[in-house]
């Protein structure tokens, strides 16, 4: 695993506990599942952003997908690996990010409140995009 991989899974693990709320951005306050992903790239020195202006309730796709690319990150073929984002399909029309950390995966659980660490159900298809590595 490339040592910025490490960096971006210890980030998004300082991050569980934190209290889910929309547009959340501050580890520690309130984060959302793009919230979670910028506070991993952070702390692994990257800067990436995303649209501010999406809905948890919309199929972002394409806007999730095109806001990855343009942060410079790289589909991959197969599962996600640790430290590889995931653009899961929650249902047909929902998506959301998720940090994969190895076996478990970082994530803003509204149902729960709160980012926790945890498997993904089975059947959140999922699609791994990997950070730059420079």
């Amino acid at each position: 695993m490339h040592s910025r991989h490490v960096d971006i899974v210890h980030a998004a693990r300082a991050c569980v506990g934190t209290r889910c709320r929309v547009q959340g951005r501050v580890p520690g306050l309130a984060l959302d599942c793009v919230g979670v992903a910028v506070a991993a790239a952070k702390g692994a020195g990257l800067l990436f952003s995303v649209p501010q202006d999406y809905c948890l309730a919309a199929d972002n796709r394409d806007r999730l997908a095109a806001g990855l690319a343009a942060a410079g990150c790289l589909p991959r073929a197969g599962d996600p690996l640790a430290g590889d984002l995931a653009l899961i399909a929650v249902t047909a029309a929902q998506r959301h990010l998720a940090v994969c950390c190895g076996d478990t995966f970082v994530h803003a659980h509204f149902g729960l409140g709160r980012v926790v660490e945890a498997p993904l159900p089975p059947e959140w298809a999922r699609t791994g995009w990997r950070f730059p590595e420079n």
